[in-house]
């Protein structure tokens, strides 16, 4: 019996309707009912087993719900700024000049160091670019200080003691749940119900990947038509 959770429809391919939110604690107690282990080897590894099935699922979709808009400052004269935490993907970049928005495009690293060679010349960015993993890169550096507006996809904040829900306890439960048990199959070896949670865990994926792949061509025909 899965804690606080309604059992699911999965040959219809329904996701389960939620009785009450998932918590990290109530998925913790759920895995470890599954386990049939109680031991401390076996528990301790539970929040591993936790943070692995959440970076496969955030792998394998875009998450619509995790798309993020952010608002800030580009400083005069620095072309390098900063991305917010968990960021994961840009999606498009614009700066506010004279009160009217402005896109600034996308290019990779190597043109903006063409348009731009040299490191005084400013302007009103035209271009962007990732300067690294946590930066990116403007040119032409901003000549006065510009507000911007970044719209990009936000890995999930990790579930923790002290972070109970996220996006895979409200819209994924099952999906964290199965993939979870599965991250433990390495550890425990040889368990026969591998077969059951996997098919599972395909199944609800599956289903997932789809209302992504519609949400995400959705906003796609929304763009087109503007």
């Amino acid at each position: 019996m899965i804690v606080g959770l309604k059992c699911p429809n999965i040959r219809k391919g329904l996701l389960m309707t939620t009785a009450s939110t998932m918590t990290y604690d109530s998925l913790v107690e759920n895995i470890q009912s599954y386990l049939e282990r109680t031991d401390t080897a076996t528990v301790e590894k539970i929040p591993l087993f936790i943070m692995l099935a959440e970076q496969i699922i955030a792998s394998q979709i875009k998450f619509l719900g995790n798309l993020t808009p952010m608002t800030s400052t580009m400083t005069a004269t620095q072309a390098v700024i900063d991305k917010p935490a968990r960021w994961h993907k840009t999606v498009s970049m614009n700066v506010t000049v004279s009160g009217e928005r402005m896109p600034v495009l996308l290019r990779k690293y190597e043109y903006l160091r063409e348009y731009a060679p040299i490191s005084t010349t400013t302007g009103v960015p035209v271009y962007y670019g990732d300067y690294d993993y946590t930066h990116w890169l403007v040119a032409p550096a901003p000549d006065v200080n510009y507000d911007f507006e970044v719209l990009y996809y936000e890995r999930v904040q990790p579930l923790d003691s002290t972070n109970q829900t996220n996006w895979f306890t409200i819209y994924a439960p099952q999906a964290l749940l199965y993939g979870s048990l599965l991250q433990s199959m390495p550890f425990l070896k040889n368990d026969e119900r591998m077969g059951m949670w996997q098919q599972n865990y395909d199944l609800i994926m599956q289903t997932l990947k789809t209302e992504d792949t519609q949400r995400i061509g959705d906003r796609q025909a929304a763009v087109l038509d503007t």
